[in-house]
């Protein structure tokens, strides 16, 4: 049921100024208000329950808390840190109520050190911070008299620490409401509405400048690339809401007046997908990777005709290929796998998934062919955080899929491959720059083109491919280029193999430091009866049966590559790599510098130095 937009404007006099033109990120909001109000816009596990808050209550809040910023003396264009552990329905009210006055919103990674939050924060010149929980309130105290925070304020309660409750307190007042609607109309969609610190998966972060233009006609043109169009569709939020692949997911779900639900962890990700049973989610490569992992694992427990139907329907899940390309037959055939096998494949998304969109990261060829035959389509897309984020994507329609590329360049970005293959992009998405860093943005924005740093190809009919990243491509002492993303993603095919990274840069070969897939290496141990001690891994990477079939691994992912790609030689390590231990970043991509650091000895050895 939708609330006439007329009885919600009677019932808030003053606060609600209609508007039709999305051209600054707080007007998807308003627009929602005006065009198709929600009942249930978000909502959040507490308890049992899932509890909803309108439309109406979220700008209601939003404009409180704007008011109460004010009261605090925040200015347009002051800065304000927010670090939150899940995605909550007060982020999002903290945003609008920021933007809206003409601050810029600094989100921050929960997983990061309280050094980086010093560095960020005072790099950014963040004037007040806000967290979500008493753990993360601790990180930034630490380092607040480091800092120009005035404040720090806790979406939780807790004892002698400035709250989200005290602030919407100090909002109620109405009375400076016009100051609010002032600054709200004066805000421009060049201004800059967010500055974003990335990862860093080589060093320093960078903070990129992104305006409410960026992020807003980026949001229009991925809208148009993405077929859904229904109406009362649910989304489940789950991935960093300071990462720019879900910040942007969240406009574009207000945009189109979706039902956001808010996952309460991703340990708890496979329970609220049964709740909620979303139509659309955002998924990383690792995310897609563990879940397939999982999958395969319940399918190698089944006995008799139960896994051989399995194992049948995964084979055939590998040579999928779209538009009918296989004949008849095999869609016949696809058909009852579909019904057999692939069904519980799709329950356990919910069972209403129309397709995923996968980012942030390069994605197997594999698993996008077994989960689009097995009704769950994944459409990977390539985008930055320094271009708001979308590039490209894949899309069923207009034969716009094809597996192994990005797919096609959205409307309105135009696309060129340099000479050395170096992608480059130019379009409103482009950031505004590197805060504080005008050398470094001059070097990246060249003649209005953004150097991605990604190597690719375009071909005949518009599908963008990336090949590599250009800084982790290296010269063996051959001369020979390899290409490590690609060898990677090879071997990470194996379900023996968790993580690698491709080393060799000036040396004779390319070689390999490997995590090996503990939690299956340990089943795979037992089912072979094998007498190894599954209770240290450090026994586990030494045995010699181990070693040997983690050889046979890369013997097969061998076959794909040229003589001077092969990997020659490899290690593994006992350690989990994890963000916790810093050798991944919170998108989970693997930090190669700190990585090669972490296991000089491993690489020392490989290379006897």
């Amino acid at each position: 049921m939708q609330i006439p937009f007329l009885f919600l404007l009677c019932a808030v006099p003053n606060i609600y100024i209609m508007t039709t033109k999305k051209t600054r990120l707080f007007d998807f909001a308003y627009n929602q208000l005006e065009v198709k109000p929600q009942l249930k816009c978000f909502n959040s596990k507490i308890g049992d329950d899932w509890v909803a808050t309108s439309t109406k209550q979220y700008l209601e809040k939003a404009n409180a808390v704007s008011r109460a910023l004010l009261r605090l003396g925040v200015k347009p264009n002051d800065k304000i840190s927010v670090v939150t552990t899940n995605n909550r329905v007060e982020w999002n009210i903290l945003d609008i109520a920021i933007l809206q006055i003409g601050a810029v919103n600094v989100p921050l990674y929960p997983t990061i050190s309280s050094s980086d939050y010093q560095y960020i924060i005072q790099h950014s010149d963040s004037v007040l911070c806000f967290v979500s929980d008493k753990e993360l309130y601790e990180k930034v105290f630490k380092i607040k008299e480091e800092t120009n925070l005035i404040d720090i304020y806790s979406f939780d309660t807790i004892e002698n620490v400035s709250s989200w409750t005290s602030l919407l307190k100090l909002g109620e007042d109405p009375a400076n409401q016009n100051d609010v609607n002032s600054l709200k109309e004066a805000v421009l969609p060049i201004n800059l509405a967010t500055i974003i610190y990335t990862s860093g998966t080589t060093g320093t972060p960078k903070g990129v400048m992104l305006s409410h233009k960026n992020i807003v006609e980026n949001t229009l043109v991925s809208a148009n690339a993405l077929d859904l169009n229904s109406e009362n569709l649910r989304v489940l939020s789950y991935l960093p809401i300071c990462h720019i692949f879900e910040r942007f997911a969240m406009y574009y779900y207000q945009m189109m007046g979706f039902e956001i639900y808010f996952a309460e962890s991703i340990d708890k990700l496979a329970d609220n997908l049964k709740e909620v049973k979303p139509h659309f989610i955002p998924v990383v490569p690792r995310l897609l990777e563990k879940i397939y992992d999982k999958i395969i694992d319940k399918g190698s427990a089944l006995k008799g005709i139960k896994k051989m139907l399995f194992f049948w329907s995964l084979n055939l899940g590998k040579k999928y290929e779209p538009y009918q390309k296989n004949g008849w037959w095999y869609h016949f055939q696809l058909k009852i796998a579909q019904k057999l096998v692939f069904s519980k494949w799709q329950e356990a998304f919910g069972g209403h998934i129309k397709f995923l969109v996968s980012g942030s990261a390069p994605l197997q060829p594999l698993l996008i062919r077994v989960f689009t035959a097995a009704g769950i389509p994944v459409f990977e897309g390539y985008g930055m955080t320094e271009t708001s984020p979308g590039i490209s994507i894949n899309d069923f329609r207009n034969q716009g899929f094809k597996i192994g590329s990005v797919g096609k360049v959205l409307d309105d970005i135009e696309v060129k491959i340099a000479e050395d293959g170096e992608i480059l992009v130019k379009g409103s998405n482009v950031m505004m720059g590197y805060y504080k860093e005008d050398a470094l943005t001059k070097k990246t924005i060249i003649n209005g083109f953004l150097h991605t740093g990604d190597i690719g190809e375009m071909d005949e009919n518009g599908f963008l491919k990336i090949t590599d990243r250009k800084k982790e491509m290296f010269k063996t002492s051959g001369g020979k280029y390899i290409a490590p993303a690609v060898l990677e993603s090879k071997l990470k095919e194996s379900r023996f193999i968790e993580q690698v990274m491709v080393i060799g840069e000036g040396e004779k070969m390319p070689a390999a430091i490997i995590q090996p897939h503990f939690e299956f290496l340990v089943e795979w141990i037992k089912h072979k009866k094998l007498e190894i001690n599954t209770t240290s891994f450090e026994k586990i990477i030494t045995n010699k049966k181990i070693l040997k079939r983690i050889q046979k691994e890369i013997d097969k992912a061998n076959l794909n590559f040229g003589d001077w790609e092969k990997i020659k030689a490899f290690e593994l390590t006992s350690e989990v790599w994890t963000i916790e231990n810093g050798l991944l970043t919170p998108t989970l991509k693997m930090k190669r510098k700190e990585i090669k650091h972490k296991f000089k000895n491993l690489y020392n050895t490989i290379y006897q130095k």
